[in-house]
């Protein structure tokens, strides 16, 4: 029985949930304040939540895709960091544009080789496409597979298909599908485990060029000399803000998780954040997993511990 499958059996039995969260490599310095302090004041956090995994990818990975970052922090460090707690590790290679000549790509695969060998956690990589998929299937079998939101699954019979698929330990479905609770009420238990929801999109939930918009990633990963894709949905020049994502209709909060979802059998949520900083990271984890009466502690110690990028 691997990690996941147990971890899996005690949410079953415990109403556990586990946040999957961003910025393996731009925050490995955030984390290595918080993530002793989460371990050391369980009293600060919610009883029912845990860290399942914390996913990113180096800056200069064609595989990569989804939201682009910076930070190259030391792999071999960030993994040793992530064991010690016994948090999964995941690579986010979502880029939908590869074709077999990227495949050889020598840092993608050292990355893969080493995130393979961990003997104490199992690791994973977050994926889009299919040529991608076949080759880590083939190539690195100790790795488990995520299907990225990137894939904009909308209709809600063609993510119950991706779920039914033995390829994907997890599956994230797109935002708009969140709340759809008629249908997700609806799903086997194997099916819901394998879900894992984007809770905090700030993304407008009219928006039709989302897939174009991380096509754009794809080709910037890969290289190409393209311009920026500009957003034309209400209010995207204001960037992310986190007051803008609470209002969004398929916003998840931390009393929904509380009150609706773990009672319908999900435990799986993810907190997007790749590239917006750690002051903001450290809000998310306050509102996600910390009680309220404890914020300010978790902000004293952080604030003091570790120099933020404020400004």
């Amino acid at each position: 029985m691997n990690f996941l499958e147990v971890k899996n059996i005690e949410s079953s039995l415990t109403g556990t949930v586990y946040y999957h969260l961003p910025g393996l490599f731009e925050f490995y310095d955030f984390y290595r304040v918080f993530l002793p302090l989460f371990y050391e004041h369980r009293e600060y956090f919610y009883d029912w939540c845990d860290i399942g995994s914390i996913y990113g990818a180096p800056s200069d990975c064609i595989w990569g895709g989804g939201r682009v970052s910076d930070g190259d922090s030391n792999p071999e460090e960030v993994l040793t960091l992530l064991e010690e707690y016994g948090i999964s590790s995941r690579l986010t290679f979502s880029n939908s544009l590869l074709k077999k000549e990227h495949l050889s790509d020598r840092k993608c695969n050292e990355l893969c080789r080493l995130f393979e060998k961990n003997n104490k956690v199992q690791n994973g990589v977050i994926v889009h496409s299919e040529l991608l998929l076949d080759y880590l299937k083939n190539n690195y079998p100790e790795l488990y597979l995520v299907s990225s939101t990137t894939k904009v699954i909308t209709d809600f019979d063609e993510f119950l298909m991706e779920t039914d698929r033995d390829d994907f330990k997890y599956v994230v479905p797109d935002f708009r599908l969140n709340k759809t609770f008629d249908r997700l009420g609806s799903m086997t238990c194997g099916q819901k485990d394998k879900v894992e929801f984007l809770c905090n999109e700030c993304c407008w939930f009219g928006c039709n060029d989302r897939k174009k918009c991380y096509e754009a990633v794809s080709r910037k990963n890969l290289g190409e000399n393209i311009s920026e894709h500009i957003c034309s949905a209400p209010g995207s020049n204001e960037g992310y803000r986190f007051s803008k994502a609470m209002k969004n209709p398929g916003f998840i909060g931390v009393n929904d998780i509380k009150d609706k979802y773990i009672s319908m059998g999900f435990s799986n949520f993810k907190i997007e954040g790749r590239g917006l900083g750690s002051a903001l990271i450290l809000e998310f984890l306050l509102y996600y997993m910390t009680k309220p009466e404890y914020h300010v502690h978790v902000r004293e110690k952080v604030y003091l511990d570790n120099m933020l990028d404020l400004f």
